[in-house]
Formats: structure tokens, sequence, C-alpha cells
């Protein structure tokens, strides 16, 4: 909107560089707050997966027998004393 009369440029407050700055800043810290939002949703629907699977693993193996530690180490290819 161009300014033409004198009387709509009183009316027309300029946009200082600390007020623009200040705006700016405000929407930066929004929009950070917003980022750690979403990555803690996302962390939680990865942890949501995997109590899923989990529980899907438990029922289908319902009543089989485990693998002994010792077996699980040796195929895995682990080395703890």
């Amino acid at each position: 909107m161009a300014v033409k009369t004198l009387t709509q440029r009183k009316k027309v407050k300029p946009l200082s560089n600390l007020t623009y700055g200040r705006q700016l800043r405000n929407l930066i810290e929004d929009q950070r707050a917003l980022a750690k939002r979403l990555i803690k949703l996302i962390e939680h629907l990865e942890d949501e997966e995997d109590h899923r699977a989990m529980v899907e693993a438990e029922r289908k193996n319902a009543g089989k027998p485990g693998i002994p530690w010792e077996e699980a180490k040796k195929r895995l290819g682990l080395k703890f004393d």
C-alpha cells in the first residue's frame, strides 16, 4: 500500500529494525519449540512401535522355549566375560 497523503503518512508506523529483530527472534523461538515437540513426538511413536513389536513377538513365541544366553551370544557373535 502506497502512502500518498500526509494524513496517511502519520498513521503508518515504520517498522524499526529493533521491532523486526524482536519479531524474528520470537518467530525463531516458536519454531524451535515446535521442532522440540515434534522430535519428542517422533521418539514417542518409535518407542510405541518397538513396544508393539515386542508384544507381538512375545505373543508369537508364547510357550516356546527360549534360547540360552550362551547360545544367543554365540549366534550374535558377542563376547562378554
